[in-house]
């Protein structure tokens, strides 16, 4: 099992990224992001708890998040790979993550994050705002507030990989296809 965590603020690229490196390599996606979004449109209680916090760019707290990863693993025991897009977010998740994978045998093959300039991300996180109807996207100030969280809590996650020299840093500006020739450089650098 071969398992790849796509790494970097919002608006980095990752959900377009996984796409297609879930084609190339079969891999599961796990993205919070979508499981999140899926929860507050079916208007659950966690959809509901969820989006009020997503709405204030914050982040929903480890717990549910990790409660959700962890079911995704269960359901999917014959997997060959996971693909993890914006998940873990935080040191303490990246520690229940490696706690989760161990038990099943398996650890994270490569952390792959993806390095976008701030005036950059603003600029898709807004476009993307107007075309996805995603809250979390339509004002700049809420934008600039989940890069800012971004910074203040989730960097850490590559720094705590980066001991274990699991982290390799892409450029993520330039086309869909030039970003993707670079992940799939250094993820198949790890499979050979």
């Amino acid at each position: 099992m071969f398992n790849i965590i796509l790494f970097g603020p919002p608006g980095s690229g990752k959900g377009t990224q996984s796409e297609k490196l879930i084609a190339a390599y079969g891999l599961i996606h796990l993205s919070t992001g979508d499981l999140l979004r899926s929860e507050i449109a079916k208007q659950t209680s966690l959809g509901i708890e969820a989006k009020i916090i997503m709405d204030k760019g914050q982040l929903v707290p480890d717990a549910v998040v990790v409660g959700m990863i962890s079911s995704a693993l269960d359901a999917n025991p014959q997997a060959g790979g996971f693909l993890f897009d914006g998940f873990p977010r935080t040191v303490a998740q990246s520690e229940a993550l490696d706690t989760l994978l161990s038990l099943k045998n398996t650890e994270i093959g490569v952390v792959l994050a993806l390095d976008v300039s701030e005036e950059e991300l603003v600029k898709r996180l807004l476009n993307r705002g107007l075309t996805s109807g995603r809250s979390d996207d339509n004002t700049e100030s809420v934008v600039r507030a989940r890069i800012t969280e971004y910074h203040a809590k989730t960097s850490v996650v590559a720094r705590y990989y980066g001991q274990f020299n699991k982290v390799v840093h892409v450029k993520g500006e330039g086309s869909v296809a030039e970003i993707f020739t670079l992940l799939c450089s250094e993820i198949d650098k790890r499979l050979s």
